[in-house]
């Protein structure tokens, strides 16, 4: 059987290199991921199902893989694209390799194709389906490879929170003084969310992505947090409509990412679809709040439309929740990367504070989750 491989975009771009992890076909949104380390982290976030991703750092694997890292009990990235992978592995931490792991959880990928080629053309184009194709799926014609390409299903529209989700709710205990409790919808959390907010005194009692207001609430939770996670959030009106009903009960809210394009949805703002997105461990946002410049983690393709709020100005919520701000702005783009309510105790961020691989620029964002469930608490003693 051939080693070569090939990658087929469904503009009809076609890349040949050699099969990497597990020889055979994988379908997918095809997106570039910046970051020059923490590949571990990226391909294990849950955020990614759904999607091809192309490795813009030239060489990896360098550094193998550990299962400290992990975000999540299994890589979910649909196909990996690298330039050079590595021959060998050289980490103290190392378990295993790289190609070892994507083995193991039947990830198909591809090496030695130019990613920066690749990188330009889907930053021109846009992000886009596409397939790997390796061993003896890569010797069909390249019509049919881009039949089967076109046959995929595309991003928007798609929902994947489902896939991505806890089967059960769990809790996690919290670590220190007891702050208070936390009820998390899985989206697709990272497993370092759950540990900021357990290391700040928070218990976390997480909940699969289709529970309902009312168990969330019989639960008393003293803030309610959306986690990041994949798809499209025009596809998610039941989870729109759960956090219409927290926001009404004015409990402190708190988004990431998905979570983030959730409460703008919630908040009667539009969501769309990012050219090629953004993805990578050094975004440059704009805190307005400070007028701080915050290096950040990204992986997000869609965004938040806030019409009259381009330059920090408040405007009123569409849907009847007071005035909101856009708190975050990206310097890359101008997009909309925080929202922030003053009529109600909620706020959000497009990015990920968690960032395990680093950078750790936002990770006050957890100190002021604390900070809103301890004011709301005293508020709450001030009216009984």
């Amino acid at each position: 059987m051939t080693d070569q491989a090939v990658l087929v975009l469904e503009d009809g771009r076609i890349f040949t290199g050699k099969s990497y992890g597990k020889t055979g076909t994988t379908l997918g949104e095809l997106v570039f991921a910046t970051g020059m380390t923490g590949y571990q982290e990226t391909l294990t976030d849950p955020s990614y199902a759904g999607q091809i991703v192309v490795q813009t750092a030239p060489h990896i694997g360098n550094t193998g893989v550990n299962s400290r890292d992990e975000e999540s009990s299994k890589i979910w990235v649909s196909g990996y694209v690298v330039r050079d992978s590595s021959r060998i592995v050289s980490n103290f931490r190392a378990e295993k390799s790289l190609d070892q792991e994507l083995v193991k959880y039947d990830i198909v990928g591809i090496s030695g194709i130019d990613t920066r080629a690749l990188t330009r053309h889907l930053r021109s184009a846009g992000s886009m389906r596409a397939g790997i194709f390796s061993g003896e799926a890569a010797c069909a014609s390249t019509d049919e490879l881009l039949a089967v390409v076109k046959s995929a299903a595309q991003m928007k529209g798609l929902s994947l929170s489902d896939l991505v989700t806890t089967a059960e709710a769990f809790t996690v205990p919290h670590q220190g003084a007891y702050v208070g409790r936390v009820a998390i919808i899985d989206l697709g959390i990272k497993a370092s969310t759950i540990e900021h907010m357990a290391a700040r005194g928070l218990e976390v009692k997480v909940f699969p992505a289709k529970t309902d207001a009312q168990t969330l609430l019989e639960n008393h939770p003293d803030a309610v947090f959306f986690s990041n996670g994949p798809g499209d959030p025009e596809a998610s009106d039941g989870q729109v409509a759960v956090l219409r009903q927290i926001l009404t009960h004015k409990i402190p809210f708190f988004g990431i990412c998905f979570g983030n394009q959730l409460l703008g949805r919630a908040l009667g703002f539009e969501t769309y679809k990012l050219t090629f997105g953004h993805r990578g461990i050094n975004q440059p946002v704009l805190d307005r709040s400070t007028g701080k410049v915050e290096v950040t983690a990204h992986n997000h393709g869609f965004a938040v439309r806030v019409p009259g709020g381009e330059n920090g100005e408040t405007v009123e919520s569409p849907a009847g929740f007071g005035k909101v701000r856009v708190s975050h702005v990206s310097l890359n783009d101008n997009c909309v990367e925080g929202l922030e309510c003053f009529d109600i105790p909620a706020f959000s961020v497009q990015y990920h504070p968690e960032a395990a691989a680093g950078p750790h620029d936002s990770n006050y964002l957890f100190d002021r989750l604390v900070d809103v469930i301890k004011a709301n608490s005293k508020n709450t003693e001030g009216t009984n």
